[in-house]
C-alpha cells in the first residue's frame, strides 16, 4: 500500500487493466476500467462474484454518460436534479462499455459522483469506473477500510490510501430503473 494518494499510480494501475480499491461516495468500492473485459473479469474474481451479474458504473459528467448509453430519458435528468443522495440510475440500451458490465438485458446502473476523489479518478482515466462494494459476493458491506476483508485488500493490485480512517456512508446508493417506456421502478432506497 501507498503512503499517500498518487493520482497517477491509480490510473496507471487502471489503464494496465488492473483493480484499485477506493473510497466512493457511498462505501469502499473496487474498481476498474468499465472498458476492459478482462478488468471487469478480475472485480468479479476479486469479490468471488458469478459472472453475469452487472456492475454499477461511475462517470464524471452528464456529457460522459452520453457516451455510453444509448439515450438517456428526460425523466433521468429531473431525477439527478431532485435526489440529493447518490444515485444510481439503470439505464437501458448499454453501450462502449465491456461485455461483462452491462445486464444481460442490455442495461447499466450509472451514477455520476459528487465524490471529489471520484471525480479526479474518472477524469484521469478518462473512461468509466466500475463500482461495486468491497466485499466478498453475499457478505456485509463495510462501512470502513477497516472493516474490508483482508482477501480483499490482497486480491486488488492498487489501494487508495486516502479517507481510511473515515466511515462513509454506510449504505450504498439508491438505484432507480427506467424502463424503454418511461417507467420508473426503485431499485434500493
Amino acid at each position: 500500500m501507498k503512503e499517500s494518494f498518487r493520482l497517477d499510480e491509480a490510473v496507471e494501475v487502471l489503464r494496465q487493466g488492473g483493480t484499485i480499491l477506493y473510497p466512493t461516495d457511498t462505501v469502499w468500492g473496487i474498481g476498474c476500467d468499465a472498458t476492459n473485459e478482462q478488468a471487469v473479469n478480475k472485480v468479479f474474481a476479486v469479490k468471488q462474484r458469478v459472472g453475469g451479474k452487472s456492475l454499477i458504473v461511475l462517470v464524471d459528467s452528464i456529457e460522459t454518460l452520453k457516451n455510453y448509453v444509448e439515450d438517456i430519458p428526460e425523466m433521468a435528468f429531473d431525477l439527478m436534479e431532485s435526489i440529493t443522495d447518490p444515485l444510481t440510475i439503470i439505464y437501458p440500451g448499454a453501450r462502449n462499455l465491456a461485455p461483462n458490465v452491462p445486464a444481460r438485458d442490455g442495461s447499466v446502473g450509472i451514477r455520476i459522483p459528487n465524490d471529489p476523489l471520484c471525480q479526479q479518478l474518472v477524469r484521469a482515466l478518462g473512461k468509466p469506473l466500475t463500482s461495486t462494494s468491497a466485499n466478498l459476493s453475499g457478505s456485509p458491506n463495510p462501512v470502513s477500510f477497516s472493516k474490508i476483508s483482508p482477501e480483499i485488500r490482497r486480491a486488488v493490485d492498487f489501494i487508495v490510501p486516502d479517507y481510511q480512517a473515515r466511515v462513509r456512508m454506510a449504505r450504498p446508493s439508491t438505484i432507480i430503473r427506467i424502463g424503454k417506456d418511461g417507467t420508473m421502478e426503485i431499485i434500493r432506497n
